[in-house]
């Protein structure tokens, strides 16, 4: 990935009453900036602050003051938080400058005791640390969706491809009924003209020939008219045949699907709930907990400072009494208790500062099991509430199709009685024919029936044309759609695969980052006999929910070479301090790069760097400088006289 663009606006910092500050204003080049000086000089306590104003609540307010804040003016625009005391917590308020820290929290701001850096050292699942940040549930989601859509698209197709087979026996249907109808034209031409040959042999009133004509034109009308009806009847029974079939089957889907409806399922909301407050007081008691052991650390190695400025100044003077012993006692293993007044055992505070860091390291355990409880629940009420409003639909469609039944059923009693009423006409029909027939007009009444039946055929079969011409319209407009359809198929399909592929690209790209990074700097920090430390991505198999599924992990190896040049493999164990606060800082580096915070944080911050020696830091902060806009390190001062001069130091907070 490419480093990041640097930009020339400094960064303002405002900070009143954060971790150790009382008071101060920094300001922030791009660049490198080191904070240097000795312990207990507010360094750590000033990149807390950075973090507040990101957006992160992870920063504590000075012990003996009820309210703290944190301003950064940056390229025109300030962000600003506050923190309150609230009983035994600390409330947040304000706008930082992220949205949501909690990614930078994990892959930018990389204080002592960050997750990413220490993951390593720790054992802890590097995968998961990586894909955290990644909402494996949308992606899964987006990913069922997607195929729902490219499997309506091929039902949708197949049935596209299904008509257009129809096509040719359509065409020749159409062929033979225009040729029926030419030829039943002709026919009905030749009893026309054999009408009027008739006509002109038989004398008889002009009135009664009208008369007869017009009953001839009337129970040709009627018979159209009843063979329509005919065709509706047909028509409708069809259509109640279909959605019987429609009904049943959407029965039988619904007596597929559990009958629990979705009020028994309440228990499940009750559960997330309660997973939801005990993870947030999880988190809660992880953040209390974090407070109480900096602020333990930060008091230890300030009474350590305070103890040399002591002694330092008790040499100078001619006191004749022992200052260390006046100060420390017991050989300077003892030191004042800030929060009862009394002299305790230094080893003591130590031991209870190790106990609580074990407290948090299991609470950390509790709130991850918590997690992973909740994610199981949440994806059974998705399944539950899934099933829900499948019944719904199902029970809809059939309330649908039960309205629409009762309204066919209606309309095909009124078309049989319709069909009753037009047979009874034509009957009475005929009758009257009958009685206007003679054997004068015998001959002429039957041309007469004739052409009648003729032109009623001649109606019928135009009709068959029409409706056979608007199905073969029909299929060519599914066949200029399916074009259409190929298109969206191949679009969705491109979707699905990479959505598929997303997740195994970003696992991908983290090792790749972390390999390359890790051979990098291992070629620049030189350590004795470490040839490389990489990642290989492997296949196991876990549980995800109530059932196992196969799934990749992050397995970190270590090559050494002897003496002698022969290589072999080692484990974390046996890294130094030194080698294994590199590679956690370089496993968060990737982290960094693979979710591109590189693009959106502009600060990266590091901080307890001790263990790694002042050449190699100087040389490490060099390395990481290409990757953010602002780099901010926290240095002894020892440490920081190796880095080159034009980097910027703040030395006073």
């Amino acid at each position: 990935m490419a480093p990041s663009e640097q930009v020339s606006q400094t960064a303002e910092f405002t900070v009143e009453n954060i971790g150790g500050i009382d008071s101060s204003h920094v300001s922030i080049p791009p660049g490198v900036t080191v904070l240097t000086g000795k312990n207990a000089t507010n360094r750590t306590s000033f990149l807390q602050s950075i973090m507040a104003a990101m957006g992160s609540t992870h920063a504590t307010l000075k012990g003996d003051a009820d309210e703290g804040r944190v301003q950064l003016d940056l390229d025109g625009e300030t962000y600003e938080q506050t923190l309150t005391r609230a009983g035994d917590s600390v409330a947040f308020d304000g706008d930082g400058y992220l949205n949501d820290p909690e990614v930078a929290e994990l892959f930018a701001f990389l204080l002592e005791t960050n997750e990413a850096r220490q993951s390593v050292a720790r054992g802890d699942d590097l995968r998961e640390i990586i894909m955290r940040p990644v909402d494996i549930g949308e992606i899964k989601n987006k990913i069922r969706e997607l195929e729902e859509r490219k499997d309506d698209i091929n039902d949708e197709l197949a049935a596209i491809e299904d008509r257009k087979t129809d096509i040719p026996d359509l065409e020749q249907h159409r062929k033979q009924i225009q040729e029926q109808i030419r030829a039943k034209k002709d026919e009905l031409a030749d009893k026309e003209a054999e009408i009027d040959e008739s006509n002109q042999d038989i004398e008889t009133s002009r009135q009664e020939q009208e008369e007869l004509e017009d009953k001839l034109d009337e129970l040709r009308s009627t018979r159209s008219d009843l063979e329509s009806v005919r065709r509706q009847i047909e028509t409708q029974n069809e259509s109640i045949t279909s959605l019987k079939q429609e009904r049943s089957e959407l029965e039988d889907d619904l007596e597929e699907l559990p009958e629990t409806p979705m009020g028994d399922h309440q228990h499940l909301e009750t559960e997330i709930e309660q997973l939801r407050e005990k993870r947030q007081t999880l988190n809660s008691q992880i953040s209390d907990l974090q407070s109480l052991i900096q602020y333990n650390e930060e008091r230890l190695e300030e009474d350590d400072y305070e103890i040399l400025e002591t002694l330092d100044a008790a040499d100078q003077s001619e006191s004749t009494s022992s200052p260390t012993d006046e100060l420390l006692g017991n050989g300077g293993n003892s030191v004042t208790c800030w929060t009862c007044g009394s002299t305790v055992e230094r080893n003591q505070i130590e031991d209870t500062v190790e106990r609580l860091q074990e407290r948090r390291q299991d609470l950390m355990q509790d709130l991850n099991d918590v997690k992973s409880e909740l994610e199981d629940l949440k994806a059974e009420q998705r399944e539950a509430k899934q099933q829900q409003n499948r019944r719904e639909e199902i029970e809809r469609k059939l309330a649908d199709i039960e309205d629409e039944l009762e309204s066919r059923d209606t309309q095909l009693d009124s078309l049989k009685s319709q069909r009753k009423e037009l047979t009874d006409d034509v009957e009475t029909l005929e009758a009257d024919v009958d009685d206007l027939e003679s054997e004068d007009f015998e001959e002429v009444l039957s041309l007469h029936k004739e052409a009648n039946q003729l032109e009623f055929e001649i109606d019928s079969l135009e009709s068959d044309l029409e409706d056979v011409t608007e199905e073969i319209e029909e299929i060519e407009s599914m066949l200029d759609r399916a074009e259409d359809l190929r298109n969206d198929r191949e679009d969705l399909v491109e979707q699905l695969t990479d959505e598929r592929t997303k997740i195994d690209q970003i696992e991908a790209d983290a090792v790749d980052e972390f390999n390359e990074h890790m051979d990098a700097i291992l070629d620049i920090l030189a350590y004795e006999n470490l040839d490389r430390i990489w990642i290989e991505r492997v296949e196991e198999t876990v549980r995800e929910g109530r059932q196992k599924v196969e799934q990749t992990a992050f397995e970190i190896h270590i090559v050494r070479t002897t003496e002698a040049g022969a290589a072999y493999e080692d484990t974390i164990e046996h890294l130094s301090e030194s080698e294994r606060e590199v590679t956690g800082l370089i496993f968060a580096l990737a982290g960094y790069l693979v979710h591109d915070l590189h693009e959106t944080v502009p600060f990266m911050l590091l901080d307890s760097l001790e263990a790694i020696d002042s050449v190699r830091i100087a040389q490490l902060v060099e390395y990481f400088e290409d990757y953010a806009e602002y780099l901010v390190v926290a240095l002894l001062p020892e440490d920081a006289q190796a880095l080159d001069d034009d980097v910027t130091r703040v030395t006073a907070i």
